[in-house]
């Protein structure tokens, strides 16, 4: 479920943030569904309950996530979710099309490489 990757600088909370993030935006983890204990999670991860009890922390105050008292932490409404990482994912889209055409890359190619994703499923670059 959640794959640590040593070599990135980025603090591991934001890994198992980043990550968890991606499980809901997708539905894998479904709206409601429980998330595992922060200790069984650090057990399978092999790394500091404080750790992750720091990435849940930040997806509750993210609005990724809510806790119930007694009973752990729950995936928050999925709709929601997906809605905050299509604006965000726009975002990123506007500012890389703004920087390709500074660039001088033409309106056909970055197309083509959209189809090319879309089509085939791949992430090959020119």
């Amino acid at each position: 479920m959640i794959i640590l990757d040593y070599r990135d600088r980025r603090p591991i909370y934001e890994q198992v943030v980043e990550r968890f993030q991606e499980l809901m935006a997708t539905g894998v983890l479904p709206q409601n569904s429980q998330l595992p204990s922060v200790r069984s999670l650090a057990m399978e991860l092999s790394i500091n309950p404080n750790t992750i009890q720091r990435a849940y922390a930040e997806l509750e105050r993210q609005g990724y996530i809510y806790s119930v008292k007694g009973k752990g932490s729950f995936v928050a409404e999925n709709s929601r979710i997906q809605d905050r990482e299509r604006k965000a994912l726009l975002s990123e889209w506007r500012e890389l099309t703004q920087k390709a055409r500074s660039l001088g890359i033409e309106r056909q190619q970055v197309q083509d490489i959209i189809d090319e994703i879309y089509d085939e499923g791949g992430d090959k670059h020119d």
